[in-house]
């Protein structure tokens, strides 16, 4: 399991979106058209030009008229990728994994651009994507050229609050544990998500659908 981790703590989370736009600058992605759907998350969710997005949902609380939940979301590189053993099947080779664990869509994603439907179904949130510019399946790679270079993915460094981290397992597992101790003492409902599955592990306050878009 050695590699890299994604900690994501939503408790510091004020969705100011430089984690998403630090995203489409670093790898150069076209901004994608929008209208006003009676919410702030724009776009509506993942393309093939989005690799990130801050989740808004709005929820009725019975202390204030409403509660906010934000959620910055993209690929959580699984341990074992559903849909690199989908796309296995198909192409060899079209999915790989790096040495940091990163989960890495090749230039013969453009075999399985077909198959799209097959991939996103095998991936338990549906991040798989068709860049319609390069007719590669595209999400989010871990920012592979920068921490190759020892840079940190360029979403962290844009994140001003210290919601967004990431480094080695054990670096990132401690501090996930001492801060999800934190939170417990505020919410008691306080978890990590999926922490045996994925490289990204997320500290929530409430059940992940409150954390769904509701617009």
């Amino acid at each position: 399991m050695a590699g890299k981790f994604f900690f994501i703590d939503t408790t510091k989370c004020t969705a100011c979106r430089g984690c998403q736009v630090a995203c489409q600058e670093w790898n150069k992605l076209p901004a994608t058209p929008t209208k006003q759907r009676g919410t702030h998350q724009n776009p509506p969710t993942w393309n093939g030009v989005t690799y990130r997005v801050v989740r808004f949902a709005e929820h009725p609380s019975p202390i204030n008229s409403m509660v906010w939940y934000f959620f910055t979301d993209a690929c959580r590189h699984c341990l074992n990728p559903p849909c690199k053993q989908e796309a296995d099947e198909m192409v060899k080779g079209a999915i790989v994994v790096d040495k940091n664990g990163a989960v890495i869509y090749t230039e013969k994603t453009k075999k399985l651009a077909k198959d799209l439907k097959m991939i996103q179904d095998a991936c338990p949130w549906s991040v798989p994507q068709l860049d319609q510019r390069t007719g590669r399946l595209a999400k989010c790679h871990m920012c592979t050229d920068r921490v190759s270079a020892g840079l940190l993915p360029a979403c962290v460094k844009a994140c001003p609050t210290g919601a967004l981290n990431f480094g080695d397992e054990p670096a990132i597992k401690k501090l996930a544990q001492e801060r999800l101790a934190a939170a417990k003492k505020r919410f008691g409902q306080a978890q990590i998500l999926d922490a045996g599955d994925v490289r990204a592990l997320y500290l929530v306050t409430a059940e992940e659908s409150m954390y769904s878009q509701t617009a």
